[in-house]
């Protein structure tokens, strides 16, 4: 076995240090989190000797890269949240979970709300969607944002990383040349069970052992006006909140109903972007949730206005973790991580799982996890007889959900949207996170012993 260049072990204790000791300053030293990102990012590119002058437009890249995407995602969602919110809509949609489920049950109802919405949509629109209606149902149970939230969003996380067609996990279907239609069915069979265990199961256990602060400032714009007068009718408000998705859902299959490069194909491919279905959505519900409730365009602007104060810090933090993960790009990391993975003899299926582990820990990002493992592992697959593609595309989507933590926009979004402190924030969706890797894995390896 050739040994593993010192260089790269160095590039790999630095970059475990750096993480520790960002956890450590914002969790123990109490130090602002984005100063502390960025603070860390610098010093990291510094110690594994990157060109000083290219320090600070790495960070700035990677900054600029997630808030082109993020920033528009989460003003989008908050203003449809807030319209959801006002006119009594998520109050409504809440009400028929909890009657239809019963409280007892409202955790399993977000989980598949989660597995639903998140189907065509990147985990950050299907959560600024959807948190909305959790912080309402928490609300009106009296349950805590955890028992609620958590599946919601390891509802989201299973079907971002497992199940075509989203998006992530298209790309990996494409670079295996696997069967579309077969690694749905094996994803689903996977994902489900993973989505309960990882979900309800895991949130109903931590959820005593979390106690969030009373007052929350995200959930605080999303007042509760039902008292105050009658809501919007369930099916208006659901088709309002499904919108976006559906037209998401038309830009992914696009190509299978237009001829690739015409006039439709780009126009359907143009509404079904994440930002533009959001804001064909935002633009619904100023009608549906706005006129048609009686509200003036007075007061639709100052609701479309007030809501995004609160999101700054969100997006400063989303950004700066982007930041960070370019760094770690950058100086040399990410290359490092392959070349352990690589050195190490072991199965295709748990090779591309560990490929993509070690890529989510170092970049945070699970869509570039995902594609840089598929890309390394696709060339050996061809090579290796009696492999299953779609296997070994769900172990790489697995693989790429592990331990979410500090250079994960998604970690910051669950943290600040739910107001948990750095440490909380990793008991529940972090280890949320490496239950799914880990489960939807034996699952996928237990698959592989009967098809």
């Amino acid at each position: 076995m050739t040994m593993i260049d010192p260089h790269s072990i160095f590039l790999l204790v630095s970059a475990f240090l750096a993480v520790v000791g960002l956890i450590l300053l914002i969790a123990v030293f109490k130090l602002n989190p984005f100063i502390t990102l960025l603070l860390t990012s610098l010093a990291l590119a510094v110690v594994t000797g990157m060109p000083l002058s290219t320090v600070v437009h790495s960070f700035e890249a990677g900054v600029g890269a997630t808030l082109g995407h993020i920033a528009i995602v989460v003003a989008l969602g908050t203003m449809l949240g807030k319209m959801m919110a006002e006119s009594g809509g998520a109050g409504r949609i809440a009400n028929t979970l909890i009657q239809f489920f019963g409280e007892k049950n409202i955790h399993w109802a977000m989980m598949v709300i989660g597995l639903v919405i998140g189907l065509p949509a990147f985990f950050e629109v299907g959560f600024v969607l959807l948190i909305p209606i959790a912080f309402t149902v928490a609300r009106r149970t009296r349950t805590s944002l955890i028992l609620v939230g958590l599946p919601m969003v390891a509802g989201l996380s299973v079907v971002h990383g497992l199940v075509p067609p989203h998006p992530a996990a298209l790309l990996a279907v494409t670079i295996y040349k696997a069967d579309v239609g077969r690694t749905i069915l094996y994803a689903l069979l996977i994902g489900v069970p993973t989505a309960v265990i990882a979900g309800p199961l895991y949130a109903k256990l931590i959820a005593p052992h979390i106690e969030l602060p009373a007052k929350n400032p995200m959930a605080a714009q999303f007042v509760d006006h039902d008292a105050e007068r009658s809501l919007p009718g369930f099916w208006l408000t659901l088709f309002t909140i499904l919108f976006p998705v559906l037209l998401m859902m038309t830009g992914s299959w696009a190509d299978a109903v237009s001829a690739p490069k015409s006039a439709v194909n780009q126009g359907l491919h143009l509404i079904g972007n994440d930002d533009i279905a959001l804001l064909i959505g935002v633009l619904l519900s100023f009608f549906t949730l706005g006129r048609m409730r009686g509200f003036t365009r007075a007061t639709i602007l100052r609701f479309s206005n007030e809501c995004l104060a609160p999101t700054a810090t969100i997006t400063l933090l989303v950004g700066a973790g982007g930041g960070f993960g370019r760094i770690l790009q950058d100086s040399g990391v990410s290359e490092a991580v392959i070349g352990v993975a690589l050195h190490s003899h072991v199965p295709l299926l748990l090779l591309a799982w560990l490929l993509a582990a070690l890529m989510r820990l170092a970049t945070g990002s699970a869509t570039v996890a995902m594609t840089t493992a598929a890309g390394i592992v696709a060339p050996i697959a061809l090579h290796a007889p009696g492999v299953h593609p779609e296997l070994l595309a769900i172990a790489t989507g697995a693989g790429s959900l592990i331990f979410s933590h500090v250079n994960d926009g998604g970690f910051w979004l669950v943290k600040e949207y739910f107001n948990m402190s750095v440490t909380q924030t990793i008991k529940t969706w972090s280890v949320c996170e490496t239950i799914i890797s880990v489960t939807a894995l034996v699952f996928t390896a237990a698959l592989s012993c009967v098809v």
